[in-house]
C-alpha cells in the first residue's frame, strides 16, 4: 500500500532529528479536505504527488469513475484539462487542471479543492515569514526557481503580496480585544525607525504571559502623544480596576502620559538600569563602573528600607563629587523601589525592575527589520512593526517568578486603595 510520510515532532528523549511519521494512504484519503490541503501546502515534494490525485477525487466524486456510467452527478462531465497552477509552501506550482462540465447548462463547474490550492493565504503567510527572516524581495524569486516544478515570481508580486499580508497583520494585532486578558503590568519603551520611535507596549497577564498591546509612532517620547495612545489601550479593554504595574524607563513625557491616562490605578516602576546609567554618565569614566556596581547592589537589598538607606549613603557621597549626578539620583527616586514598597521586590525584581524584557525584544525586531535601509512611509513601518511583534509573541516565555503575579496583585490593590473601593461596592 502506498504511503505518505509525515514529518512529525522530536521527542524529549530524541536526541537526532524528528521521526518521520508514516501515514497510510487510507489514512489520508479519510482526512476532510482542509486538512489534506494543509499536508500538501507543508511539503512540496508531497504536493507534486497529490495535487492531482486531489483534483481526480474531486472530479470523480462529481462525475463518478473515468469511464464510469451513471454514477456521478446527472448532466455532469469530465470535459478533457487546462494548464493550471496551485499554491505550494509559498510558490506558483504548474499542474494540469481537469475540467467538469454541466451539460444541461452548458457551463463549466468549478472544483472547491482547486480553489482552496489557489488560495492567496497560504503564499501569503509564508513569504510574509520569509521576508521577514531576510529574503528579500528582489531574491524570493531566484530562490523559488532553484525549487523543481515551482514558478519564479517577480520582486513586484512579491512585493505586493507581503504588502497585503502585513496590512493584515497591523490589522489583527491593532484590532485584538484586550478585555479578554488579565493584566497586572505593563511596559512601556521605544524602538527608533530612522527619525522615528515607536513606542511599543508590552503586557504582563496574571500567569505570567506576554502580550504586545500596541504601539504608537513619535519623534519624541512626550505627554501629548503618550497620554491618548495609553487612554486607547483602556478603551480596547485594558483592564485597571484591580491596579496595574507600569514598567517605565526615565523619560519624564511618558511618566506623565501615564499619570494622566491611568491616574489613580496605576503605579510606575522606574527602571533601575536606565537611573544608574543616568546616573553614572555624569562622573568620570574612570569611576563609571565602580558606580555602576555600588548603585545595582544598593537596588538589589530585598527590603524597601535596606535599599533606600544604601541609596542615600550613595547620595552623600555623591554630594561630594557631583551635583548633577546627585540630581539625576533624586529625580524619581522613589520610583525606582516601588517593588521594594510593595514587598515584592525579592519574588518578581530580576522581571519587574527594568524595562530589559523590551530592550531584549528590540533585538528580536531588529533581526526582522534591520535590513530596511531607507523606510518609504509610515505604513511601511507600521506593517513590518506589527508583523515582526505578532511573530516573535507566541515566543515569549514566561515572566521569571510568574506564580509570584497574584501577590503582586493584591499589594497593588493595597496600595491604590482599591480593596476598600471593592469591599464597599
Amino acid at each position: 500500500m502506498k504511503k505518505v510520510s509525515h514529518i512529525g515532532t522530536k521527542g524529549k528523549q530524541d536526541s537526532g532529528e524528528g521521526i518521520a511519521e508514516v501515514m497510510s494512504l487510507a489514512r489520508y484519503g479519510e482526512q476532510d479536505l482542509d486538512m489534506k490541503v494543509e499536508l500538501i501546502q507543508s511539503l512540496i515534494p508531497l504536493g507534486l504527488m497529490h495535487v492531482a490525485e486531489v483534483l481526480e477525487e474531486e472530479v470523480t466524486g462529481l462525475v463518478g469513475a473515468r469511464y464510469g456510467r451513471g454514477e456521478g452527478q446527472p448532466g455532469l462531465a469530465r470535459y478533457g484539462s487546462n494548464p493550471g497552477s496551485v499554491r505550494i509552501g509559498g510558490h506558483r506550482v504548474p499542474v494540469s487542471v481537469p475540467r467538469v462540465r454541466n451539460q444541461d447548462t452548458n457551463q463549466e463547474v468549478s472544483l472547491e479543492s482547486l480553489r482552496r490550492l489557489r488560495g492567496r493565504g497560504d503564499v501569503n503567510d509564508v513569504l510574509l515569514r520569509r521576508v521577514l527572516y531576510g529574503l528579500s524581495c528582489r531574491n524570493y524569486g531566484a530562490a523559488a526557481e532553484s525549487i523543481p516544478g515551482a514558478m519564479g515570481l517577480s520582486s513586484s508580486t512579491i512585493s505586493r503580496h507581503f504588502i497585503e499580508a502585513s496590512a493584515k497583520q497591523l490589522r489583527t494585532f491593532r484590532e485584538r480585544n484586550l478585555s479578554e486578558h488579565d493584566f497586572v503590568a505593563l511596559l512601556l519603551d521605544g524602538k527608533t525607525f530612522a527619525d522615528d520611535s515607536m513606542v511599543i507596549a508590552l503586557g504582563v497577564t496574571l500567569d505570567g504571559q506576554k502580550l504586545f498591546l500596541d504601539f504608537i509612532q513619535t519623534g519624541t517620547e512626550n505627554a501629548k502623544v503618550l497620554t491618548p495612545f495609553l487612554r486607547g489601550l483602556w478603551e480596547r479593554g485594558l483592564r485597571l480596576d484591580e491596579g496595574l504595574l507600569v514598567v517605565i524607563d526615565g523619560a519624564k513625557g511618558l511618566r506623565v502620559a501615564v499619570q494622566q491616562a491611568f491616574r489613580k490605578q496605576a503605579l510606575v516602576q522606574r527602571c533601575q538600569w536606565h537611573k544608574r546609567e543616568n546616573v553614572v554618565r555624569y562622573l568620570p569614566k574612570s569611576e563609571q563602573e565602580s558606580w555602576r556596581r555600588r548603585l545595582t547592589r544598593a537596588h538589589e537589598k530585598p527590603t524597601y528600607s535596606e535599599a533606600k538607606e544604601s541609596l542615600l549613603t550613595l547620595r552623600e557621597e555623591l554630594e561630594e563629587k557631583n551635583l548633577s549626578a546627585v540630581a539625576s539620583l533624586d529625580e524619581g527616586f522613589e520610583e525606582t523601589l516601588t517593588l521594594h514598597k510593595l514587598g515584592v521586590f525579592s519574588l518578581l525584581g530580576r522581571s519587574l525592575k527594568t524595562t530589559n524584557c523590551l530592550e531584549s525584544i528590540n533585538n528580536l525586531i531588529e533581526m526582522r527589520c534591520g535590513k530596511i535601509k531607507h523606510w518609504k512611509n509610515a505604513s511601511q513601518k507600521h506593517r513590518w512593526l506589527a508583523a515582526s511583534l505578532l511573530d516573535i509573541e507566541p515566543r515569549l516565555r514566561r515572566i521569571n517568578g510568574y506564580r509570584h503575579l497574584p501577590l503582586l496583585r493584591e499589594a497593588l490593590k493595597e496600595a491604590l486603595g482599591l480593596q476598600h473601593k471593592a469591599k464597599v461596592a
